[in-house]
């Protein structure tokens, strides 16, 4: 019992708590305080590699710490796209996003306990380089984090309405100024890098679990 309550007090995973917090607290009053929501949205965020840092440097690498960060990302950004599906039309490329997201990272955990790997992060096997460059270079993967977060922190600080164009509002704030049009740049490109990740996500961790029925089959 002791042992289980330390695990519970890793600074990590007291980290994931507060995040949270934060975040149950910034969705409260997001319609509200939209600029109190984004700061405090990404400062969450932001804890998402300060957690992971911490429990590298302190030895406090748990299961359940990496399921708890993934989770509360997860549901961060589900209901982050659930918001801007009610904003923009039309709502449900935003719905598509949330299903691939949580479809792609559930089915990337459940693989990766169901051949015995250490970490859903190990992709080594994997046959697609950029599978392979997104988790095995840490900055690569905090780009496409960064970018696809940001922007949709963006998306929601640029609507003034509920029937909003999401393709008027991005190409209007590109209009604005040159700076805008290279900060969207780079944030698109980083989402779309993001997303591609998700879908061979999707696909790899599938094809784990069909080669994992098969092989059982056939030692039957």
């Amino acid at each position: 019992m002791a042992r289980t309550i330390t695990v519970y007090l890793y600074i990590p995973n007291i980290i994931g708590y507060i995040r949270i917090l934060m975040n149950i607290f910034a969705f409260a009053i997001c319609f509200s305080d939209r600029k109190l929501f984004s700061l405090l949205y990404f400062i969450s965020f932001v804890c998402d590699a300060l957690d992971g840092w911490f429990a590298r440097k302190f030895n406090q690498v748990s299961t359940f710490g990496a399921v708890l960060d993934m989770v509360t990302d997860r549901i961060s950004t589900a209901c982050l796209l659930v918001i801007l599906s009610q904003v923009y039309r039309p709502g449900f490329v935003f719905m598509s996003l949330l299903a691939l997201d949580i479809a792609s990272h559930w089915l990337q955990m459940y693989s990766t306990f169901l051949v015995g790997k250490a970490s859903h992060k190990d992709v080594k096997d994997s046959t697609s380089w950029l599978f392979r460059a997104y988790y095995r270079h840490r900055m690569f993967m905090a780009y496409c984090c960064v970018a696809c977060e940001a922007l949709y922190i963006t998306l929601f600080l640029l609507a003034n309405n509920q029937t909003e164009n999401i393709t008027e509002v991005l190409v209007g704030a590109a209009q604005q100024s040159l700076l805008n049009s290279i900060l969207l740049g780079f944030l698109l490109f980083g989402w779309a890098i993001k997303q591609s990740i998700n879908v061979i996500q999707m696909k790899t961790a599938a094809d784990l679990c069909v080669l994992y029925d098969i092989n059982k089959k056939q030692k039957d």
